[in-house]
């Protein structure tokens, strides 16, 4: 089961989650107040939910409590309250993961990603995404383009993953170090530039008749945008 809920009543930041998710290989359902969202919680199976604290009807710390009752499901909190003693309190009572509004979408992917790790889930199938001509298969770390097989190192293939799942945003090298090495950026440039440098070399050899990776300057790194 590779479904996750999405428990918010915002329907914009509820549609952006679903939309995100999905690219990253997802199937999601949406629930938009507290009593919606518990009854799919404990009528359904997911593999993870992710809610709001703030809810109509059911806040979301009571739904963590009645889930946390019966089922260890991964919970992520996503919630505009950034007081420490809040995030303690939610941790406390089972939660997995707590981020705090605005919230970067590469880091949501990530932290769902990191969740999904720890509590032992194995995807039913694989994941293969599309990109002009190169075809990614998460599952089996396989990237073709074309009919040429490439072969990049673990973080290579990570960074261009996180392009392909989402092609028309763009990534500080901030978001992909803290995505791609789990660790905080210290302001060291030299580590994501060599890895794109690398990345980028390898698909060239590849297709030398294609561009894949544009650099935004002073902003980061995407996809060319397809026309």
């Amino acid at each position: 089961m590779s479904k996750i809920l999405i428990v918010e009543d915002d329907r914009d930041i509820n549609s952006l989650l679903a939309e995100t998710l999905s690219q990253s290989g997802f199937e999601t359902e949406s629930a938009f107040d507290g009593l919606n969202g518990l009854r799919l919680a404990q009528t359904e199976d997911f593999c993870l939910i992710m809610m709001d604290i703030m809810l109509p009807y059911i806040s979301g710390d009571e739904i963590l409590k009645k889930i946390r009752e019966k089922s260890d499901v991964p919970v992520i909190v996503i919630s505009a309250k950034d007081m420490v003693s809040t995030k303690i309190d939610m941790l406390k009572m089972g939660a997995d993961d707590y981020i705090t509004k605005p919230f970067d979408l590469g880091e949501v992917t990530a932290r769902v990603e990191t969740a999904l790790r720890h509590s032992g889930y194995t995807p039913a199938k694989g994941r293969v995404i599309r990109y002009k001509d190169i075809v990614l298969d998460s599952t089996n770390k396989i990237i073709k383009v074309g009919d040429n097989e490439i072969k990049c190192t673990a973080k290579e293939f990570m960074i261009l993953e996180m392009l392909m799942q989402h092609p028309e945003k763009v990534f500080t090298k901030a978001n992909i170090f803290e995505s791609v090495w789990h660790e905080d950026y210290m302001c060291d440039d030299n580590v994501v530039k060599t890895h794109i440098s690398n990345l980028r070399s390898k698909l060239e050899k590849a297709n030398p008749n294609e561009a894949y990776i544009e650099t935004v300057w002073g902003l980061g790194y995407r996809l060319y945008k397809l026309t």
